[in-house]
């Protein structure tokens, strides 16, 4: 009995024991904490795979061909579009099949056209079971999201094709074409003229010899931009064609309509077949082309331009011609040969049409120097030497067919590039530029 109380005493003053108590005391909110980190990052995982889906959901939706962004092209009027919102739906579906682990009270998707924008909402809302929270009354986490998306729909484009087609587009194509023709004509003559008074005419010989003559070029070329637009719209009749030349012949030269405005991209390129060097009858009939009559026909033609949709689609003119006038002209830029105006063109034609918002592109088949040809010695080389463009040697008539262009519409090409190439990059900048501008 006499040893109780020192043992007592040392029990008392023992603290050895206080770490076991202590550790109890907070395993509970360790766990606790432990616990809620497990269950945050799950709800946090499956938050990421559905936000993952619903951006999916709503980029997807205003896709370029996907069903909304075709339904809005054939849309008259702003609003809902019912079909973006199921496909939202489905791409939602699709990527969170096979995901487990939550429970979804809600995907909401909202797909609308507005102008020229579709935008695309899609938000959800989801529950996902807890292992721990359970302990502290949360069963469950709710879990949500957003995402926006938002397209611009493609313009609708009428394009009008003035395509020079006078006398002087029956030059040689490249510099052996040229050549050929200078060598097999009794006055070194570099054009295949059409005269129809003569049946040896150079428009035969020319074909005889296999030469290939600018107009014949530009008749391939605007056949291919008919395929590059079939191939480059979105929309059905998303792009509008009309192809006119200079007249038939240099006696009724004027406007003339090879193809009226239409989205039959395929009639246009059949009709682009027709195209063809004018007819002269007799060998002083060459006034062909009158562009102080031209230019106010076919600005007559065009429409006031619209904002871009199908029912006010942009106009853009596209005007194709090696840049000199032949015409009866009293306000002739330069010397006339008696009352023949053979003169760059006036860039103030161009600017009537660029003042009614109507885009003009240039293209500049560069006049070609004809040393052997009497007549281009006397009247057209005093306004095509000197250095203006690095690549030729053309310099007041490309100067003029620029000032012509709608800024950032100009392209020349010179015998060894592609009249197809700068026809379809014309067309490609026009596209691209309408886009931008909306």
């Amino acid at each position: 009995m006499r040893k109780l109380p020192g043992a007592i005493a040392r029990f008392r003053g023992d603290r050895s024991g206080n770490i076991a108590v202590i550790f109890a005391l907070a395993l509970v909110p360790v766990l606790s904490a432990l616990g809620c980190a497990i269950d945050y990052s799950r709800a946090t995982k499956v938050k990421s795979k559905l936000q993952a889906a619903i951006d999916a959901a709503s980029v997807g939706s205003v896709a370029r061909k996907s069903p909304g962004f075709l339904a809005a092209g054939a849309m008259t009027t702003d609003g809902p579009i019912p079909v973006g919102v199921t496909d939202a739906k489905s791409i939602f579906d699709g990527n969170m099949s096979g995901v487990a682990g939550y429970t979804l009270n809600s995907v909401t998707p909202t797909v609308s056209k507005t102008g020229m924008v579709i935008t695309s909402n899609v938000t959800f809302s989801a529950e996902v079971d807890t292992m721990f929270l359970g302990v502290m009354n949360k069963s469950k986490m709710t879990v949500t999201g957003s995402s926006t998306s938002v397209s611009k729909m493609p313009q609708y484009i009428d394009f009008y094709l003035l395509l020079d087609n006078s006398p002087s587009m029956g030059v040689g194509a490249t510099p052996t074409d040229v050549a050929t023709m200078v060598a097999n004509t009794s006055d070194k003559c570099a054009f295949a003229c059409h005269d129809v008074a003569n049946s040896n005419n150079y428009y035969n010989l020319a074909k005889t010899l296999g030469v290939k003559m600018r107009v014949d070029v530009l008749r391939t070329a605007t056949q291919q931009l008919m395929d590059t637009a079939a191939a480059t719209q979105t929309y059905t009749s998303q792009f509008r064609m009309a192809i006119y030349d200079f007249g038939a012949s240099v006696s009724t030269a004027g406007l003339r309509s090879l193809f009226a405005l239409s989205s039959s991209l395929s009639s246009a390129k059949t009709a682009a077949g027709n195209i063809d060097l004018m007819t002269a009858n007799g060998h002083g009939e060459y006034q062909g082309t009158r562009y102080t009559t031209l230019f106010p026909a076919i600005n007559s033609v065009i429409s006031s331009p619209g904002t871009g949709t199908s029912s006010a689609p942009l106009k853009y003119l596209f005007f194709v011609s090696d840049g000199v006038a032949d015409e009866n002209n009293s306000a002739c830029l330069k010397p006339k040969t008696g009352s023949r105006c053979q003169s760059p063109i006036n860039p103030a034609l161009c600017t009537v049409l660029k003042d009614r918002g109507i885009k003009i592109a240039v293209l500049y088949t560069t006049y070609l120097d004809l040393p052997t040809n009497s007549w281009y010695n006397s009247w057209i080389k005093p306004f095509n030497t000197g250095p203006y463009n690095p690549a030729s040697v053309n310099s007041e008539i490309a100067k003029k067919m620029e000032a012509c262009a709608s800024p950032g519409f100009y392209f020349e090409v010179n015998p060894t590039q592609g009249i197809s190439e700068a026809m379809n990059a014309l067309f490609q900048k026009a596209v691209s530029d309408a886009r931008i501008a909306s």
